[in-house]
C-alpha cells in the first residue's frame, strides 16, 4: 500500500515585488516530490529533473494570506496550482525590513482530511518593495549573463545538458559577477538597498533550482521572473512581445519614478530588447550592460547596434572588471569598490 501513498502538499511562494500601495504576490501548491537540490550523479539528477518537470499541481483550492499586521488576504490556484494576488493596501512599506522585504504567511484555506500537509500548512513568502534608502533598481538576465547554460551553443545541447545533468549547488556563476551585483546593490554610497530583479526564459519548474544557485553565490537576492512551460512551448502571436519584455515593463510600470540599469548578454535578443525598453521609456534606463559572448557572428551584430545606440550609455563588457570600472565612472558604485 505505501506504493500508493500520497505526497504531501506544499505552497512554494515566489519571491515577488509590491509598492507601498499595492501588493503583488504569487506562486504555485503542488505536492511535495522531496526534491533533494544538492543531489549529485547521473541517475539522481535525471530523478530530480523528471520530478521538476513532471508536476501534480493543487488546482482550485483557495489559499490564505496572512500579512505581517494580520491581515487576511485570499486568493485561488487555477487549473495547473499556480496563483497571483493583486491587492490595494495601505502602509505595506512599513511591514518590510530595512532591505525592502515583506515577509507574509500563506496556507491552504481548503481541507485535505486524507492528506498531509507540509510545515503544519504554514508556508513563509516574501515580496519586495524597494527600501528607501535606494537610488536605481537593477534588472538582469540569468542565462549566460551570471550563469553559464550554453544558450548558443549548437541546437543548444549545453544548455539541455547544464539544465539538466548539473545541480545548481556545483554551478559556477561567471568570474566577478556577483562582486559586481553586489556593488551595484550597495550603490555609490556604499551603504544602499538598490533592489535586484531577475528575469529569465527559464520555466517556473526551475525556481528552487534558480533561487538556490543565486543564494549558494552570494548574488543580492531579488525577485525571479520566469515563464510558464505553455508559454515556453506555445506559439506566439503576430506582435506578441517576449514574457522576459513582459515582466521588465511591467516592473517599470510599478515604479514609474525609478530609474533602472539592464543587464544582460549579446547571446539571444537582450540588446533589442533592452533598446527597445530605453526608447519606449526615455530617462528611465541609466546604462546598459551586455556580457560578451562566444558566437561571432552574433557578437558582430550585437557591437554594430551598441557602438551604434547614443541614447543610454551601453557597454559590450568581456568581463566584470570592464563593468565595474564603467559603473564607477558614472557613479553608480563606491569609487572605492575593489576591481
Amino acid at each position: 500500500m505505501a506504493f500508493f501513498k500520497k505526497d504531501p502538499l506544499q505552497i512554494i511562494a515566489f519571491q515577488s515585488y509590491a509598492t507601498d500601495t499595492h501588493l503583488y504576490i504569487r506562486g504555485r501548491a503542488l505536492e511535495d516530490e522531496n526534491i533533494d537540490l544538492s543531489k549529485r550523479g547521473f541517475l539522481s539528477l535525471l530523478r530530480n529533473t523528471w520530478k521538476r518537470f513532471e508536476t501534480d499541481e493543487i488546482p482550485n483550492v483557495k489559499l490564505k494570506i496572512i500579512l505581517p499586521n494580520n491581515t487576511f488576504l485570499y486568493t485561488t490556484t487555477n487549473s495547473k496550482g499556480y496563483f497571483k494576488l493583486e491587492e490595494n493596501l495601505e502602509n505595506l512599506q512599513s511591514l518590510a525590513n530595512s532591505e525592502g522585504w515583506l515577509n507574509y504567511k500563506i496556507q491552504f484555506e481548503d481541507q485535505f482530511p486524507d492528506r498531509i500537509i507540509n510545515n503544519n500548512n504554514s508556508f513563509s513568502g516574501e515580496v519586495l518593495i524597494p527600501s528607501t534608502n535606494s537610488s536605481f533598481g537593477v534588472i538582469s538576465d540569468i542565462d549566460d549573463t551570471i550563469l553559464t547554460t550554453g544558450v548558443v551553443s549548437k541546437l543548444k545541447w549545453r544548455l539541455i545538458y547544464n539544465t539538466l545533468f548539473k545541480n545548481a549547488e556545483s554551478r559556477s556563476p561567471l568570474e566577478g559577477a556577483a562582486e559586481f551585483y553586489n556593488q551595484l546593490h550597495r550603490g555609490a554610497s556604499g551603504k544602499e538597498a538598490n533592489p535586484f530583479f531577475y528575469v529569465s526564459h527559464s520555466p517556473w519548474n526551475l525556481y528552487r533550482y534558480l533561487e538556490l544557485f543565486l543564494q549558494k553565490n552570494t548574488f543580492p537576492k531579488g525577485p525571479i521572473l520566469l515563464r510558464t512551460l505553455g508559454n515556453l512551448f506555445g506559439k506566439k502571436s503576430a506582435g506578441e512581445k517576449p514574457q522576459k519584455q513582459k515582466e521588465i515593463v511591467n516592473i517599470l510600470k510599478t515604479y514609474p519614478e525609478r530609474q533602472f540599469i539592464l543587464i544582460g548578454d549579446s547571446g539571444e535578443h537582450d540588446a533589442d530588447i533592452y533598446i527597445e525598453i530605453a526608447e519606449a521609456f526615455p530617462g528611465r534606463i541609466k546604462a546598459i550592460y551586455l556580457r560578451s559572448v562566444k558566437h561571432k557572428k552574433r557578437m558582430l551584430r550585437i557591437r554594430g547596434l551598441v557602438d551604434n545606440y547614443k541614447t543610454v550609455p551601453a557597454l559590450l563588457v568581456e568581463n566584470a572588471s570592464q563593468a565595474i570600472e564603467h559603473a564607477k565612472e558614472h557613479n553608480f558604485i563606491s569609487s572605492d569598490s575593489l576591481i
